[in-house]
């Protein structure tokens, strides 16, 4: 899916690692939610609340999820899942766009 239609997009964004990842809350009318956003170069670790899926429109990362031992490269068109209440670590090799989904 190339877009949304019939959300609601909130105006204020999610800014962390002093603005290295920026995204755009996008609600649904059946009260699920998505993130829009755009990783620059560096190394994160994130906290999920819910379950997570990420997917990478564009942009090139490794990913080491919770209980792995490997880092696992993840491209554009691809995407991996976060369990709830996890945390994960990144190393975004190149600009990244991306679209996380919480599952409820």
């Amino acid at each position: 899916m190339s877009e949304f239609a019939n959300v609601t997009v909130v105006k204020e964004a999610n800014v962390y690692f002093d603005g290295k990842v920026t995204s755009r809350t996008v609600l649904f009318a059946d009260g699920s939610k998505k993130t829009l956003g755009i990783m620059l170069p560096g190394e994160y670790e994130f906290g999920t609340a819910d379950k997570e899926i990420m997917e990478i429109l564009a942009g090139r990362l490794d990913v080491l999820l919770p209980g792995a031992s490997a880092w696992q490269r993840i491209e554009g068109g691809q995407s991996f899942e976060v369990a709830a209440q996890v945390k994960f670590q990144l190393k975004v090799l190149a600009v990244t766009d991306y679209c996380c989904s919480y599952l409820k």
